[in-house]
């Protein structure tokens, strides 16, 4: 199956949602190139990127199940012809 490459934007502006979004990224930890997180202290939110290889179809599951999650806000950019 075809791949793409993308970044997930996740602002996590709940910090009782951190535990969820991380075993959400947990689920698809081999579709993970890498993650980098920024808590963002004086505004009480967290800030992470992830970057993905996978199907697009599990880069939107992904990106839906981290958004049904109360207090987090999230956005996919795909790499074009990869």
């Amino acid at each position: 199956m075809e791949t793409r490459v993308a970044v997930i934007g996740i602002i996590v502006e709940r910090p009782d949602s951190a535990e969820q979004v991380n075993a959400v990224l947990h689920e698809y930890a081999d579709r993970i190139i890498g993650r980098m997180g920024i808590p963002y202290r004086e505004k009480g939110i967290s800030i992470i990127s992830v970057a993905a290889d996978a199907p697009q179809d599990e880069i939107s599951a992904l990106s839906g199940k981290l958004g049904r999650i109360p207090g987090v806000s999230v956005k996919a950019a795909y790499a074009k012809g990869y």
